[in-house]
């Protein structure tokens, strides 16, 4: 017997308006700057996930461009997910970062110059896993990225010089 589609929809996790999520980062952004990086930043800690900003170059504007985002350490790669609230398209930051792959992340304890690229095969799926174990807080991240209809991108930030 199939599933009506209120009741497949049920169990996929709820997300907040897109409009709050929106004012949320807005907010976010604000706090990093005002206080000069001391709160609003923070590293991954036991199964939590940390927050950097990243600088990238607007692919066409070419002006600096910056975003929020959380992730994990991979050894001395920076690991997030290319999600964009998990709204349908790609976030501005990713394609930007396809477009010009070498970029700058600000961390609570520093900056780092890095080299961006998108996980595949065995190594997306060991990092896709990693996530959804950070993933402390009972979100079912798996729920939420069915919600892309194009998947969404295991995006790695390596070390450059």
């Amino acid at each position: 017997m199939t599933e009506t589609p209120a009741k497949a929809a049920a169990k996929d996790p709820r997300l907040p308006p897109r409009w709050f999520i929106r004012t949320f980062w807005a907010i976010h952004r604000v706090v990093v700057r005002v206080t000069g990086r001391r709160f609003g930043l923070w590293p991954p800690k036991g199964d939590r996930w940390g927050t950097l900003r990243l600088t990238t170059i607007g692919r066409h504007s070419g002006k600096t461009r910056l975003a929020l985002l959380g992730y994990y350490e991979d050894g001395p790669n920076l690991v997030t997910l290319a999600m964009n609230g998990w709204a349908e398209p790609e976030p501005a930051w990713w394609l930007n970062l396809q477009a010009r792959p070498d970029a700058t992340v600000e961390l609570a304890d520093g900056t780092r110059k890095v080299h961006g690229r998108a996980a595949a095969g065995e190594e997306r799926d060991r990092l896709w896993s990693r996530f959804q174990q950070q993933d402390a807080d009972g979100r079912p991240i798996e729920g939420y990225a069915k919600r892309r209809p194009n998947g969404t991108a295991v995006v790695v930030l390596e070390p450059r010089t």
